[in-house]
């Protein structure tokens, strides 16, 4: 079989598994990817290649003994920094954390480790995965590989990066305001946010923090579902945990994909009632990628849900989050927070119970808003980043369309709007503007409903 580093990832595990191509080969591939392109983009950090090397020998062994192999065994895979993977560096993109080096796998990298990868290196964050643009004191800048002059997005745009890049077939990220979805939509690459529970956490320091989750990226839907299937299912240690197995998204999507679109319920809300402001050339593709639902056979309306508590619901529980969790570390090092994350930390020291448990309180009404607009329809077409990547050198973009943004979440309130509802999400690439820079659109479904909203994903994706 004649494998490149743009092959799916189903073709290259199939490969190594039927031992068409070894995984020391298919290594090589994406080795030689990484020298060519990662000095310039700098996705991928804390490379280590004579310990890839290493295990890409044990993956070769073990098919060469007849032992059962892992789904992804023998596919490289690079771990996003905030992360833990035993015995690597793992810094969180935090001067605070330079040094440190995991002593154990967070679950996700469990279940990643255990389906047979060979690791070869973490992925570049935003500091302690805090803002949809990936750079830290640490490792630097991640740049747009479609572009290197512009954003790779964040807080996973190491991972959205090296996927595009062709540097990695498959990777992980973690989403609380959209740090799996903006970032694919910046880079022309497919990432989900599954629904609440559906890749369960831990070690966790609030087990019941549930703004912020776990999940998969990739080139293509059906590439994703692979992963997804490794990601997802119930673990004693995760309480919240759905309980349905991960094996329900291992089949090709392209199996159940009889006709998907005709008579889809579309609801597209291409500003979400008037309260995002977009780029010109983001709504373009968003109202086109309504038009091909239309074309073809899907029945699409202008309609969204209310989601106006959404505003006070994400930044009160964020503040409330992000103060637990690195308020004592603020204190001691103040120094070493960049002033947007320092910000984002005192947010939240005013917070009264009161506050949290409104937040909690509007947090269930979006949930019992967004169940009743699904039983009108059947997913909610809107974007996924209200803009295309903006200039490397900037934080985050201060204005759309001329209009001053009021702070730095207003940009992104597509995606953290979503992100307070629990319902999965999932961007894909859609279309580019004029200078050629991806767009992606969010494509969002009932709470649970995970693997059909792959379906439909998978069926867009197949109008291209």
């Amino acid at each position: 079989m004649s494998l490149s580093v743009e092959s799916t990832a189903r073709e290259m595990a199939a490969a190594v598994r039927s031992r068409a191509v070894s995984a020391r080969e298919l290594l090589d591939l994406h080795l030689e990817r990484i020298a060519a392109r990662n000095p310039e983009l700098n996705a991928i950090v804390s490379i280590d290649e004579e310990r890839a090397r290493a295990a890409a020998l044990l993956a070769d062994e073990a098919l060469a003994a007849g032992h059962e192999v892992g789904p992804l065994h023998g596919l490289p895979f690079a771990v996003k920094d905030t992360h833990r993977l035993a015995g690597w560096r793992t810094t969180y993109g935090s001067p605070t954390h330079a040094e440190h080096v995991a002593d154990g796998d967070d679950l996700l990298v469990e279940r990643i480790r255990g389906a047979g990868v060979v690791f070869v290196g973490k992925t570049n964050v935003p500091q302690f995965a805090a803002g949809s643009h990936t750079f830290n004191p640490v490792f630097g800048v991640t740049r747009n590989p479609v572009d290197p002059s512009r954003s790779a997005g964040g807080s996973s745009g190491g991972a959205s990066c090296a996927l595009a890049a062709g540097m990695v077939p498959l990777a992980d990220g973690s989403d609380m305001g959209g740090s799996l979805r903006n970032p694919a939509s910046f880079c022309g690459v497919v990432g989900m946010r599954p629904s609440l529970g559906r890749v369960p956490e831990w070690p966790l320091y609030n087990q019941w923090e549930t703004t912020s989750v776990g999940g998969p990226m990739a080139r293509n839907v059906d590439d994703l579902a692979l992963l997804l299937s490794v990601l997802a299912g119930p673990d004693p240690r995760a309480p919240q945990a759905l309980g349905d197995p991960g094996s329900a998204f291992a089949p090709p999507l392209g199996a159940t994909l009889a006709a998907p679109l005709t008579g889809l319920r579309i609801a597209y809300a291409g500003d979400l009632g008037g309260t995002l402001v977009v780029d010109h050339e983001v709504s373009a593709v968003v109202r086109g990628a309504a038009e091909r639902f239309a074309a073809a056979g899907a029945e699409v309306s202008e309609a969204h849900p209310d989601l106006a508590v959404a505003d006070d619901t994400f930044r009160t529980l964020r503040a409330w989050h992000f103060q637990a969790k690195y308020g004592a570390l603020l204190a001691e090092q103040p120094d070493a927070f960049k002033p947007s994350l320092a910000a984002n930390i005192r947010a939240g020291e005013s917070l009264t119970g009161a506050d949290v448990a409104r937040a909690y309180r509007q947090r269930t009404a979006l949930s019992e808003e967004m169940r009743r607009f699904f039983e009108r329809y059947d997913v909610l077409l809107l974007p996924t980043s209200q803009v295309p990547p903006f200039p490397v050198d900037q934080e985050y973009p201060a204005t759309i369309n001329g209009q001053e943004m009021p702070d730095y979440l207003a940009w992104m309130r597509s995606a953290w709007a979503i992100t307070v509802t629990g319902c999965p999400a999932i961007s894909v690439p859609a279309g580019t503007t004029a200078a050629g820079l991806p767009v992606g659109v969010q494509l969002v479904a009932p709470h649970g409903a995970d693997r059909r909203l792959l379906e439909i994903a998978a069926g867009f994706e197949a109008l291209a």
